[in-house]
Formats: C-alpha cells, structure tokens, sequence
C-alpha cells in the first residue's frame, strides 16, 4: 500500500483532464463538422507541430505530461521538437529526419497497433 501513497494524484488528474478535452475537442469536430476523422488527425497532428515548433506546447506537456504527448497533437509536438533537434545536430538534413527519428517508437506503436485494429474491426464511411 506505500506505492499508493507515493501516487501524485493532482499530477493524474491534471494528465486525465487535459487528455480528455484533447479527446472532447476530436469527437466535438466529428460530431459538429463534415471533417472525417483522417482530416481531424491531420488536424491534430498539424496543430501540435505549429505549436510545438512555436515552442508553445511545452507548457502543456510540463502540465500534463502523457495527457498532453499521447494524444495527437503530442505527436506532431514530437515530431516538431525532433526536427528542431535534428537542424541543430544535422543542419537542414535534420529537418527531414530528426522528427522521423524522435518518433520512431510511437510511428511503430502505430503501425502494429492500426494493423491489429484492421483485422479485428470493420470500417465504415461516414454519411454525408
């Protein structure tokens, strides 16, 4: 029961809060726009890049942590942070590839994740 204690609980709810109005702002667009969801994740992950190469994101991740870098728009602030890493080490051919590199993990994750998800589920279009 001491790992109980040890849990900062404002730190979770902090990560859950901001998590789930990422999320609430996602279902808001499916449900209040025509975007279909590939466009809202090009959206998200668009976002997330401006905002994290304007250097504006880092203080939503250093206030919610995984709340703010497992949804979407954290991806495209990791891609973003890796790009800005790879034209400091690389010059202007760390632009191409310190995003990719930053996010080789997660792009994995994604990957195996989306095929697992194809064979198990049926997709449907969505009505105009």
């Amino acid at each position: 029961m001491d790992w109980l204690q040890s849990i900062e609980w404002i730190d979770l709810l902090k990560c859950f809060v901001t998590g789930g109005l990422i999320c609430v702002i996602g279902q808001i667009l499916i449900d209040k726009t025509k975007l279909t969801p590939a466009r809202i994740l090009v959206l998200f992950v668009t976002t997330g890049a401006i905002l994290g190469g304007l250097g504006i994101y880092k203080y939503l991740v250093d206030f919610a942590g995984a709340g703010a870098t497992v949804p979407l728009t954290g991806f495209g602030y990791n891609l973003a942070k890796g790009a800005i890493e790879g034209v400091k080490e690389k010059g202007i051919i760390g632009a191409f590839t310190g995003g990719v590199t930053a996010s080789a993990g997660g792009i994995a994750a994604a990957i195996f994740f989306g095929y697992i998800a194809s064979l198990i589920s049926k997709p449907k279009m969505k009505k105009e």
